[in-house]
């Protein structure tokens, strides 16, 4: 790999389920990640995907673009417009630092309101 490369991207469909799901699996019980009527009470229009489901798709974004050698060494993300269900992210990466077997990936998650997700995240890709 070198700078300026990128990753395919990848669509993931938000559905009610993976959002539902990925809060139970990290067990984020808040309910404006599962309750719809709640999450509008609290000014969302449905509920919304949370940040550590978020951060195991950029993981697992970053490691198939990789193989499956990739080992993650730091994943530094912040959120933005919310995952909604109905709505789709598409997953975007490029590649902006090498440094040895050491892979710097820039990652943007963009979903239909704008960017749900940016950051970056380090590897190591064995040789």
């Amino acid at each position: 790999m070198k700078v300026g490369d990128t990753l395919p991207p990848l669509e993931i469909p938000v559905t009610r389920t993976l959002i539902v799901a990925g809060a139970i699996a990290s067990r984020d019980y808040q309910d404006v990640h599962h309750d719809a009527a709640l999450a509008r009470e609290k000014g969302s229009p449905d509920i919304f995907m949370n940040i550590l489901t978020t951060n195991g798709l950029v993981g697992r974004y970053v490691t198939d673009g990789l193989g499956p050698h990739a080992v993650l060494r730091k994943v530094a993300i912040r959120l933005g417009a919310p995952n909604h269900p109905g709505d789709t992210m598409t997953l975007t990466g490029t590649v902006t630092a090498v440094t040895g077997t050491t892979v710097e990936i820039r990652v943007v998650g963009a979903n239909g309101i704008g960017h749900h997700v940016t950051g970056t995240v380090t590897a190591e890709v064995p040789a």
